[in-house]
């Protein structure tokens, strides 16, 4: 949308409009609710979690265009595609995956964010053993951060090691897997240093249960209703976020694979056999990984295109070319989870 033209009203049949016209919509205009939609049930099965360890938490849900707990407040944002089916296949469309889109997934973000409202309503960064235990809430939020994925001084809830990119982040991790049931998380971390935070949020839930919470305030930081953006920038920036912000040339490791040697020409070219690969591959390697299918579609892009310009074949069988390609992309995905360009978010 052009700065300076007006909005275009979302009509009533919004939901049945092509993706490219569904783009130029203003996210304020979207008729929304999560009352009947499919997030209602999940977020009944959370208070349901929290009532049966009695604890008292005022929770306020509104949507946004994000996941995220305002600071100080006892309100969550939930991201405004979960609400309605066409905006989660918009969403497919622009990112490749649907944050939160699955029951199991779903609950387990909001399990993470009950962890910082909980943290608000009963000012628990204030209390110095939470500092000692966790970290202090004052440390600047990073725009990235790198991951130590064997470290075991930290929970594994959501993916990638979110908790070690702060500790208020640590703080809502560790009480995400202290809420879930059947977690064992006693079994699970046993003999990790991880063990004494779980321990510690075990006490401390026990003894808040029953208690009235500090803060009941409700604060809505950019609701749905306000933002005039229209789907079409909100993707561009989303997108913007989540990309390679240095491409690399994989010449080396593309060569192992393919090659360019006359005895080749025949075979099929590496771009057509890894676009073949592309949705299974991502996929696989997010599963293993954490990362974003959209980051390592980038990745993966990058590839494609260098074999391209390289005019390289396939040089060995498929199947082992598959196998070891997977590898290759899983460990390119690594580098760049360790290189320090990996997005935290927030």
């Amino acid at each position: 949308m052009i700065i300076g033209m007006p909005a275009i009203v979302a009509p009533a049949d919004w939901a049945d409009l092509p993706d490219e016209q569904l783009l130029d919509l203003r996210l304020a205009d979207l008729p929304l609710r999560i009352e009947g939609s499919a997030l209602e049930p999940r977020i009944a099965e959370l208070r349901a979690e929290l009532e049966a360890r009695t604890l008292r938490v005022p929770l306020h849900f509104y949507l946004s265009d994000e996941w995220f707990t305002p600071d100080g407040v006892a309100a969550m944002a939930v991201p405004f595609y979960l609400v309605h089916p066409r905006l989660e296949r918009l969403e497919k469309a622009q990112m490749l995956a649907v944050e939160g889109g699955e029951h199991d997934w779903c609950m387990r973000i909001l399990r993470h964010e009950v962890g910082h409202v909980i943290d608000n309503a009963h000012r628990l960064r204030r209390r110095r053993q939470r500092r000692s235990i966790f970290g202090p809430s004052t440390d600047a939020y990073p725009e990235f951060y790198t991951p130590k994925p064997y470290s075991k001084s930290f929970v594994m809830h959501l993916d990638p090691w979110y908790a070690q990119s702060h500790p208020d982040e640590d703080f809502a991790e560790t009480f995400a897997v202290w809420l879930t049931p059947q977690s064992n998380w006693q079994q699970r971390y046993a003999g990790w240093p991880a063990l004494k935070k779980l321990e510690y949020m075990d006490a401390l839930m026990r003894a808040l249960q029953g208690k009235k919470p500090l803060v009941a305030a409700v604060e809505e930081v950019d609701p749905l209703r306000r933002m005039r953006k229209t789907l079409r920038q909100h993707y561009r920036r989303k997108r913007r976020h989540y990309g390679v912000d240095h491409p690399k040339f994989y010449d080396r490791d593309l060569r192992r694979l393919f090659s360019d040697a006359p005895e080749f020409a025949g075979n099929m070219t590496a771009a057509q056999f890894l676009g073949r690969m592309r949705r299974p591959l991502r996929r696989l390697v997010a599963e293993w990984t954490g990362i974003y299918q959209y980051t390592i579609d980038k990745v993966l892009e990058d590839m494609i295109a260098r074999s391209r310009e390289l005019k390289l074949r396939l040089s060995v069988p498929e199947d082992r070319a598959r196998h070891e390609f997977t590898v290759l992309l899983t460990v390119q995905t690594m580098n760049y989870l360790h290189s320090g360009q990996h997005r935290v978010a927030l």
